[in-house]
């Protein structure tokens, strides 16, 4: 499924959001203006809809409680609402769902958060509209969702498994790099690329070698003398690592491992592989970190050519990127813009305008068009702090 609009109230950053989103969605906006919180929408219902351990419960916990999650904006309505409207991909039925969730404050007593409403329509005509009389009986009920309830969601689970496929990657090397001696928790979903080479190990053989296949050559064109990627396991250690090959004046090369690889070249092999790995929303947040700029142009022009090269459709995957790039942004021609705007009233989300469209329709890249608002009115005064 993809998610062709989203509307939020009273979340984080955002008093109100309507937006309509492609198959490929960049976001800008300047600093703290809320690019991480707009994708954390995704992750949040990605916690909701999970079977194992999830529910809206633990989503409110790691956020630290709905008093963190709604927006300071937030005068009068405390009701924090989130509202996605999907359209089913080839070759799934052609239908077109919403779900809405919202919550609120118990107000009294245990102070709870409860489930304020929510509904699951298909083609327009409602499946689930809660609370119901048995939510109104037993407010016990209202702590929980209906999507993360095996028991409940069975005319909408396709849904619930579509929220729960969304894959998260904000890559940091040094974790990867280091991960033997640091060694601590990997995160639940591997949102820091922490766990990759235990998420390689996993895959099937055929699948694997398969995919780094396609890693190497997209190595080959970017990494100077980079020449050939393997994945073994050590005889020792019995541990997984990625070992990559550089051509000098030794005649066979040198093998490296990935402690030895470049931040860069680690966060386009954990790009690759993301871009491979699933069929769920993609949430890449700032994928132009670490990578030359003449990368980072042919990063929207890569994504679409992984993905056309899975045997699934390219639109069966949908990717939302948040960015501060200029170089990534001026070759996202064709993919949908979204700007962010801070203001005293809290932030908000919006299309190019008509105005905007034009001015790149005759020759301007998005970039020359949209960064410039994005810059703090401010920045001038930056050099002369004291």
């Amino acid at each position: 499924m993809q998610i062709v609009r989203l509307k939020l109230k009273n979340w984080r950053n955002f008093r109100e959001v309507d937006i309509p989103l492609g198959p490929r969605t960049v976001v800008i906006g300047a600093n703290a203006s809320g690019k991480s919180n707009l994708l954390d929408v995704f992750r949040f219902l990605r916690t909701v809809a999970q079977k194992d351990g999830g529910g809206v419960q633990k989503a409110l916990r790691e956020r630290d409680g709905l008093v963190k999650l709604r927006s300071l904006h937030a005068r009068r309505d405390p009701e924090v609402r989130i509202e996605v409207e999907l359209r089913a991909a080839p070759p799934e039925e052609p239908h077109v769902w919403r779900y809405v969730l919202a919550l609120r404050s118990e107000g009294t007593g245990q102070q709870r958060v409860l489930v304020a409403e929510e509904r699951v329509e298909r083609d327009g005509v409602p499946i689930l509209e809660r609370p119901d009389a048995a939510d109104r009986k037993d407010k016990e009920r209202l702590t929980q969702t209906h999507l993360e309830q095996i028991g409940s969601n069975g005319d909408f689970r396709a849904l619930a498994e579509s929220f729960a496929a969304t894959t998260y990657l904000h890559l940091v090397p040094q974790l990867l790099k280091h991960g033997d001696e640091i060694a601590t928790r990997i995160p639940e979903n591997d949102p820091f690329g922490q766990g990759l080479l235990q998420r390689i190990a996993k895959t099937p053989r055929q699948t694997r070698d398969a995919r780094l296949k396609r890693i190497q050559k997209a190595l080959a064109d970017a990494v100077p003398l980079f020449s050939e990627l393997r994945f073994e396991q050590d005889a020792v250690t019995g541990l997984w690592h990625l070992e990559a090959r550089f051509t000098h004046w030794r005649t066979h090369g040198a093998w490296q491992r990935e402690n030895q690889f470049s931040d860069g070249t680690l966060r386009l092999i954990g790009l690759l592989w993301a871009l491979q790995e699933g069929d769920g929303l993609l949430l890449l947040e700032e994928p132009e970190l670490s990578l030359n700029d003449g990368i980072v142009a042919r990063v929207p022009l890569l994504i679409d050519r992984v993905l056309r090269s899975r045997k699934r459709a390219a639109t069966s995957r949908q990717v939302l990127v948040s960015t501060h790039s200029e170089t990534l942004l001026a070759h996202s021609q064709g993919d949908a813009l979204l700007l962010i705007e801070p203001s005293a009233n809290g932030s908000t989300i919006r299309p190019p305008t008509a105005e905007e469209a034009e001015q790149m329709q005759h020759g301007l890249n998005p970039a020359e068009v949209l960064l410039p608002k994005t810059r703090p009115d401010s920045l001038d005064q930056l050099g002369l702090w004291e």
